[in-house]
């Protein structure tokens, strides 16, 4: 090997092991770029009325007479309806359950002592968009005392039902806001450690939840959307 050669492959050796250090440099510090990031969640917050409301009203009759109790049943059934129609609700916004009978007598566990044999149970649901009237109409229930009809607590089983359908119009204007405070937070992060906010490298759809406001309003709603973003960092 003469020296002109030998100065050749020692020239192509450095420049090799210069362009190798240049890449493996490149490659750890993407590497260490890749791993600089911040996870951070976004909150939005919204207060809506409901828009659908389900309202069940029971009315109860006891007796022996079954015949005559489906009597006055009926005649119960027909005066409520009157009254809901007269106040507003649509026909097609009211539904007559068929009664529940129940025979006192032929209860299991029941003492067969009861002053009555059979406890019958009509429900009507009424189911609106038009919220603020049926919620004025509970409210003025008690007309129908003066008709002779009293309407029986609904309990757990039957509540008053308050929903909103409406949020898929809120969603996107939600997830926005979300999406921009989550982008606060990621920059006062950054600021704090020197660095700047780049790219959003992940972020879900968010988590959405319908609430009462409060026990007293089940009619005003608390729509709450969290959504969870990663932000990458730079200098």
């Amino acid at each position: 090997m003469n020296v002109n050669t030998g100065i050749k492959q020692a020239l192509i050796l450095a420049i090799g092991i210069i362009v190798l250090g240049f890449f493996v440099d490149s490659g750890l510090k993407s590497l260490a770029g890749k791993d600089r990031k911040v996870v951070v969640k976004g909150l939005a917050e919204k207060e809506v009325e409901a828009d659908k409301v389900t309202w069940p009203i029971l009315s109860k009759e006891l007796g022996d007479d079954l015949p005559e109790l489906y009597q006055k049943i009926n005649a119960t059934t027909n005066k409520i309806r009157k009254f809901l129609i007269a106040n507003g609700v649509k026909d097609n916004e009211i539904i007559v359950n068929a009664p529940v009978v129940i025979d006192l007598n032929a209860e299991r566990y029941g003492a067969n002592q009861q002053p009555y044999r059979y406890n019958i149970t009509s429900i009507i649901t009424v189911t609106s968009k038009n919220v603020n009237l049926v919620r004025s109409i509970i409210s003025r229930q008690g007309d129908l005392l003066k008709q002779g009809v009293a309407i029986v607590d609904g309990g757990y089983e039957n509540p008053v039902k308050y929903e909103y359908v409406a949020f898929r119009q809120l969603k996107p204007k939600m997830m926005q806001e979300a999406i921009e405070n989550a982008k606060v937070t990621a920059e006062q992060f950054a600021k704090n450690s020197d660095s700047k906010i780049d790219k959003i490298m992940n972020a879900d759809q968010g988590q959405f939840s319908i609430e009462d406001r409060d026990s007293n309003t089940p009619y005003i709603k608390k729509v709450r959307v969290v959504t969870t973003v990663t932000y990458s960092l730079k200098d």
